[in-house]
Order: C-alpha cells, then sequence, then structure tokens
C-alpha cells in the first residue's frame, strides 16, 4: 500500500498499545503485529521511530481539523466562534486517546524534542487560524499565533485531564480562554514587538510546506 496509507494505519494500530508500552519500539511493532507488517515495513514507514510517528498524528491531526472546519459553515460564525471550534476539533480527533496524547507530550517535552514540541504547536495554530479564515500577513500573523498558542497549550491540558460529562469543563475552559485573549490585543502588541524584525511568514510558510512535501496545511 502507498507508505502514507501505511503510515496511518501504524499509527491506528499503535495507539492502543501506547498507554502500556509507552511511545516504543515495542508499542509499534505490537500495532504492526496488528497489521501484518514486518518489523522492516514499520522501520521504513517511521525511519526515527516514535518521535517521528508523533509528529505524523500531530501533522496530521491539523489536516484532519482543517478538512472538518472546511465542510462546516464557518460563514454565519464569527472569528472568536471559528478559533474556538477549531481548537475544539483538533482535541476531539484524539478523545479516545487522552493517554496517548498525555504519553506524547511527556517526549515532547524531553530536551532534545524541545525544537520539535514548539514546531508542532506552531503548526497546529497556524492551520487554526488559516481554517478560521486568516489572511493577516504582518504583524497580526505573529500576534494571533503566539496568543492561540498559550490557549491552545493550556486548554490541552485541562483536556487531558477532564472527566466531566461530554467534557463540558474543557469547553468551558476553552470559551473563558478565548473570551480573555480577545481582551488583550494592546497588551499583546506591546509584547510581540521585538518580533517585528521577522521575515515575512508567508515566505516562513511555503519554505515549510517545502520541508515537509506540501503536508503542512495552509
Amino acid at each position: 500500500m502507498p507508505i502514507e496509507e501505511t503510515r496511518r494505519k501504524l499509527l491506528r494500530a499503535t495507539l492502543p498499545h501506547v498507554p502500556f508500552d509507552g511511545w516504543t519500539g515495542g508499542a509499534m511493532l505490537a500495532g504492526a503485529r496488528d497489521l501484518g507488517l514486518s518489523p522492516a515495513e514499520v522501520a521504513n514507514a517511521f525511519p526515527r521511530g516514535a518521535v517521528e510517528m508523533i509528529e505524523f498524528m500531530s501533522l496530521e491531526a491539523d489536516q484532519r481539523m482543517v478538512e472538518a472546519m472546511e465542510r462546516g459553515d464557518l460563514g454565519s460564525l464569527k472569528v472568536r466562534e471559528r478559533v474556538t471550534l477549531g481548537v475544539r476539533r483538533r482535541l476531539e480527533l484524539y478523545a479516545a486517546d487522552r493517554e496517548a496524547i498525555r504519553r506524547a507530550l511527556a517526549v515532547l517535552a524531553l530536551p532534545q524534542n524541545g525544537p520539535l514540541a514548539l514546531r508542532l504547536l506552531y503548526r497546529t495554530v497556524d492551520a487554526i487560524w488559516y481554517a478560521a479564515g486568516d489572511t493577516a500577513t504582518d504583524f497580526n500573523f505573529y500576534t494571533k499565533r503566539a496568543l492561540l498558542a498559550a490557549v491552545y497549550s493550556s486548554t490541552l491540558l485541562a483536556w487531558l485531564d477532564d472527566r466531566s460529562p461530554g467534557l463540558e469543563e474543557t469547553w468551558r475552559f476553552l470559551d473563558r480562554r478565548i473570551s480573555d485573549a480577545m481582551r488583550l490585543p494592546g497588551t499583546a502588541q506591546r509584547l510581540m514587538e521585538p518580533l517585528r524584525w521577522l521575515p515575512n511568514p508567508i515566505y516562513l510558510f511555503r519554505q515549510a510546506r517545502r520541508r515537509d512535501g506540501g503536508r503542512v496545511v495552509r
């Protein structure tokens, strides 16, 4: 089967093993056995091992979130409602695999994986803003993504520990954080002033898309 399909199926088969084995080669091989794949096929699909699978999972979730947003009727929603919906859709994709997500965050928190963690967070918030219809190419591009990164990160942690029916506490938490962010544009601009020297965000996106073979959503 095509390599992308193999990667996608292997990820799905590995996720149930992660709560017991962690993000390890053992979990990946267990998932491969469930699919009838060989260790060589696993190595071919994810040469860098579990860390590469975590990266793939995040990028795929970004893509699926954007697709879900584009299928909906966003025209009747305000921008803040679109952004809120984007965060919610992104988290809902792995609602059944929260322990695997928790363990993925622990892996990304390791010092050697810090740059990857930041890249994945940036790509997620960028994808949410894109799906919400954002077209900013100036200083506001960075401001919006910095604010949403803080909102998304805190909401993700709340989501991991939420045991309320229908994750109601998480969604209320998200609404509050979005409201707080919307009240801080002036403060955000002062805090983000040092970033004015950064290059055009459209150029940065195009470079990232080339590196990722066009899979980055934008």
